[in-house]
């Protein structure tokens, strides 16, 4: 099992929470309190991803006076329109229909932060993922079994929306809403450069 010092998710993500799980990591959740804001049309979605990453770990990083916390931004990339989580039903839906047999980029800004150190490094992950033509009926079924409601893009590849992909090309778990690849290399990164 991966062993590193107090590791802080600043996210209230299930998801992100179930990953690092996933890979025997022990932490603790701490929620940010940074909006999600989608809006800013001059900027790319991998930048908007790392500057929120960077704002929801900081957020949380000021309360603490050691341990390393991880802060994460996932949006969905069409046509370099960003699109976030769906504010209701009907905006739900318009994504799913839009992401109908197209090809989109799922990105994912990532911030680890030391927090005795103040050590910050920011990335971004990105996976492209090609959808199935989607019919309405199937949209509809989808947006009705609750599994749209809190998610970028509007559909969950980890759960029922899996039906809905074709292929991906790059890291799985970005999709989900944390590329555990990279991140686990970082914190590596962290770790040996604290005991140097």
């Amino acid at each position: 099992m991966l062993k590193f010092p107090r590791l802080i998710l600043a996210s209230a993500s299930p998801r992100r929470a179930d990953l690092l799980s996933q890979i025997g990591l022990k932490f603790e959740i701490f929620p940010s309190n940074i909006p999600e804001i989608t809006s800013n049309k001059n900027a790319t979605s991998e930048v908007v991803t790392q500057e929120l990453a960077l704002q929801k770990a900081r957020s949380v990083a000021e309360y603490h006076t050691e341990g390393i916390v991880i802060g994460a931004d996932t949006l969905v990339s069409l046509e370099n329109e960003l699109l976030g989580k769906p504010k209701n039903t009907i905006h739900a839906q318009e994504m799913l229909t839009r992401l109908s047999g197209t090809c989109h980029k799922v990105v994912t800004g990532v911030a680890v932060i030391d927090a005795k150190l103040q050590r910050e490094k920011t990335w971004v992950e990105v996976t492209n993922v090609q959808f199935r033509e989607l019919c309405h009926s199937e949209i509809v079924a989808y947006i009705d079994s609750g599994e749209a409601a809190d998610k970028a893009g509007a559909y969950g590849i980890q759960g029922r929306g899996a039906a809905f992909v074709k292929r991906i090309e790059g890291c799985y778990f970005n999709v989900v809403g944390l590329p555990l690849a990279s991140l686990v290399e970082q914190l590596m990164e962290f770790e040996s450069d604290a005991n140097v």
